[in-house]
Parts: structure tokens; sequence; C-alpha cells
């Protein structure tokens, strides 16, 4: 099935009303016609860390939520997007429970990445770590004791503490982890799932002497297979990679669609600086196979997603703002991966409209950057009801994520829709999914930094975005029964 050039939204099952059922109840109540490109289910699957992505099986999903019928009922509605952890399962999954227990005679030991495959000996030279893009602290590895020999095996672990890790790396190269790619797809298939989006696939290739990010060729031989496992169950892939944007550039020659991973702090940038000069620059170029965010459950990128877009001093100004607003930061690990000793921020973890200090016309503009800029728009379902930082949820869990992460209640949905700031936002997501002019041609006109234009157009349909970033303030000329409107977001 081709994907919609409309917006979704991207929720988790239980953040608009507990579980997936309401979710369709609020969905079909407030925002029917609303996100016609679909809706992006964060993993709602059984899991043990990381708000649903330590899946420990994809053939069930988490009871508290509902079933894979519940699925199947909200994809009558809705094209559904759901993610597929491709570099890791949990370390509670029945696979990995039953190699503690028997060790290399398990049938699933395959799935794993013992160190003897990437280095014979078993043990990896310290000028290999060295290079290996770190999330977590020191090394990507953990050990294990084998129940049944007390034998100590040593697995890869890219994410976690420095003591354990829930996420366990699979071998993506192995026979066993390959038909359990295809049991999964076949199964999401077959309930109505269309765009699996493939989580961390940055990280699936380990080879000795490389970062083990990114590896290419390998990272293409992989997403190769993984395509034509899915076109051959009729499901689109969508690949997740925070890193410099050249590797979306790249992915996208490779034919893939792409995250715009850029685009959120350029925006936030641009506005907070009032000028538009990168953003105009980066929006010429950038790929148009792509989706957008301003917002997600992870934060706003910074490092590695904007280096060489903007420069340190810049990004660093961006981050010093939204902390003064209330934000915190998840940082980068490894020293040989900061751009600059003094500056390690990797994502800043705030609302968009708290980082926009909470005025309605600079995230209404915000917005309709996203909208106009080339892409699938995708909004977060806090961002949807213009959310403000929880910060009461960060000091409860000790999550700095959890900040954007606030799970509304029925209620909490009937006021924040009845929001003029909401209805605002809904009316520009329905001129973003009627107006034919945006499966057309898009142009960047020539203006001075103070200003940013943006243009669609498709046979005698035209529309054109002028931000005035002095004000924060934006409007839409378009044309329609012959005549040129305006439209104020």
């Amino acid at each position: 099935m081709p994907i919609k050039n409309k917006v979704q939204l991207i929720t988790y099952a239980d953040s608009l009303g507990g579980d997936l059922r309401t979710l369709k109840t609020v969905l079909l109540k407030h925002f029917e016609k609303t996100f016609q490109g679909g809706v992006h289910i964060l993993p709602p699957f059984p899991s043990s860390a990381d708000r649903g992505f330590a899946p420990t099986t994809y053939f069930e999903i988490d009871p508290a939520f509902g079933t894979w019928d519940d699925i199947r009922r909200l994809g009558e509605h809705f094209d559904i997007l759901i993610d597929l952890m491709v570099n890791h399962i949990s370390r509670q999954s029945p696979y990995f429970q039953d190699f503690v227990k028997q060790g290399r005679r398990s049938k699933y030991a395959d799935l794993f990445i013992t160190l003897d495959k990437v280095w014979p000996s078993g043990n990896p030279p310290p000028a290999d770590v060295a290079k290996i893009f770190l999330r977590k602290p020191d090394h990507p590895f953990s050990d294990i004791v084998v129940e049944e020999t007390g034998q100590l095996e040593r697995v890869w672990t890219s994410f976690g503490t420095r003591d354990w890790s829930e996420q366990i790396d699979l071998d993506v190269n192995s026979p066993t982890t390959r038909r359990l790619l295809v049991e999964v797809l076949e199964h999401m298939s077959r309930h109505g799932v269309t765009i699996v989006r493939l989580d961390a696939i940055g990280y699936v290739v380990k080879r000795p002497g490389t970062s083990c990010f990114f590896v290419e060729p390998e990272i293409y031989e992989f997403m190769e297979w993984m395509t034509r496992a899915a076109h051959a169950v009729n499901i689109e892939l969508l690949p997740e990679v925070h890193a410099h944007y050249s590797i979306q550039f790249k992915l996208a020659a490779h034919g893939y669609w792409v995250y715009d991973f850029v685009l959120p702090g350029l925006i936030l940038y641009a506005l907070l600086s009032r000028s538009s000069h990168q953003l105009r620059e980066y929006l010429k170029v950038c790929p148009r196979r792509q989706f957008t965010t301003l917002d997600c459950h992870d934060g706003i990128p910074v490092q590695p997603d904007l280096d060489d877009v903007l420069t340190i001093d810049e990004s660093q100004s961006m981050v010093q703002t939204c902390l003064q607003r209330g934000a915190n930061l998840n940082r980068i690990l490894g020293e040989e991966h900061k751009r600059r000793a003094d500056f390690d921020a990797h994502q800043i973890n705030c609302t968009y409209y708290s980082a926009l200090n909470g005025n309605d016309d600079a995230y209404l503009t915000a917005r309709a950057i996203q909208f106009f800029a080339p892409g699938v728009p995708q909004v977060y379902y806090v961002g949807l009801l213009a959310g403000e930082n929880d910060q009461a949820e960060v000091e409860r869990t000790g999550e700095g994520r959890a900040i954007n992460r606030h799970n509304y209640t029925v209620e909490e949905v009937e006021q924040a829709v009845q929001k003029p700031i909401v209805q605002r936002l809904l009316k520009l997501i329905q001129f973003r999914n009627e107006y034919a002019a945006f499966d057309g041609d898009f142009a960047v006109p020539e203006s001075d930094d103070r200003h940013l234009p943006l243009a669609w157009r498709k046979n005698d349909q035209q529309c054109v975005l002028t931000v005035d970033l002095e004000s924060g303030q934006s409007v839409i000329e378009y044309q329609a029964g012959g005549m040129v409107k305006t439209y104020r977001p």
C-alpha cells in the first residue's frame, strides 16, 4: 500500500485515554478526518523497559493496552505504522531467557551476538572498542552466566547502563534471526499494519575496526533483504537513524524513505534566532521521500543530527534557551563523538510548545513550516494538544524524556481539544491534507534572512507560506476557485 502524503499522528497505545479501544474512540470522535496519513502507534508490545522499546515478543500486545484485534480494528479507519526494534529484543524475552538457561545449546542462541562472532578470540582489542559509537558507558557488552553450566558468556548490548542492559542486540545475519523477522512482518501484515518503522537500524552491523554504526555497504545489504521481506507482505519500511544528516541523504539515494531529524532543531533555531538562512539552504536540498517531525517520544535532535548544519555555538545557544524554559538533555557519552569537549547535547527533552515558551503564533508557524517542508508530516500527540513540560512526571519516574510523554485521560483530551491553539492546529492540518498542490512541486523562493517563503504548485493550484521571523507569525496565500485567498494559521 503506498504511503499517503497526508498528516500522521504519533502516539503511545495508552496516551490518549489509556488503551487501544479508548484510543480508537478518541480518534473517531475528535480526529476522524485529521490523520488521513495514518497513526503511528509506539511499541504496544509486552516490554521490560524503555516504554515499549524492549519488547519480549511481537506476537502479543501488552494486555493493559488490548490485543492485536484492537490494532486491526483501528486499521479499518487509519493506516497503521508500528515499530520493529530490529536491533534488539528484551532481556526478559523467552528467546534470551532460554539462552541464559542453556547457553549455546539453546535453539535461540544464534539470535544473539556473542563476541566470538565479531572477534574470533572473543576479546575485542581496546582500539576497536574505542571506535564504537556508544549509547551506554564504557563498552556495548553484557556478561551473563549460563545457568546449566556456569559458563560466562559476553553478548552485545548497544543500550543500557554500565551494569545492566534490558535490550539485547540481535544478530541480523543469522538465519534464526531472519526467520523471526519474517514471521513478525507476516504477523503484523495480517493484523492491518501497512508501515513498519525500523527502530535503531543504524546499530545492526558490527564490523571490527569501525564505529559499528551504519556500516557500509553491509547496512544496505541488510536493508535490501528487509525490503524484499516487507514488500512480500505489502508493508512499507521507514528506517530510523539518528546520525549526521548525510546518512539520511545516503538512504534517500538508495530509494528508501527517511526521517528528517534536522528539521525540528532547524525550525526551532530559525524562530529563536529570527534568521531563516540555514533553514532556507537546507530545505532547498533535503530529501523528498521523507517523514517530518517537530516532536516525538524522544528529544529534539541536536548532535549528531545538526552537525555541519548549525555551528556548535548556534546549537549551544538553542540548547541553553530550552534549558531556561525547563528542558533537560540526553547527552553524548563517547568523547570522540562530541564536536567539542564542552558540548555534549544529544537531544533536548522538552515539548515543542514549551520550547517556544507557549507562544501560540510561533508554535503554529513552526507547524506551518513543517507542513510546507517536503515529506509526510507526523504530529506527536503531546504536540497535537499543545502540551507543556510535565516536570512532575520527570520527578516521579527519574526519566528525562517523561517531560514530553504525558498520558492524557479522556477528560484531559476533551479539555485540550477546545483550546484555541489546538483548534488552529486542526484547521492547519486540514489545509495540509486537502490542498492539492502538496502533491506537486516544491520551491524555496529567494528572500532575506528575516523571512521564509515556501511554495508548492500543481497545475493551477499554488500555495505560498510566508513567515515573518521578527514577529514569529505566518500567512498562507493560495489559489482556489480562480481567486487568491489568504489564510493565517
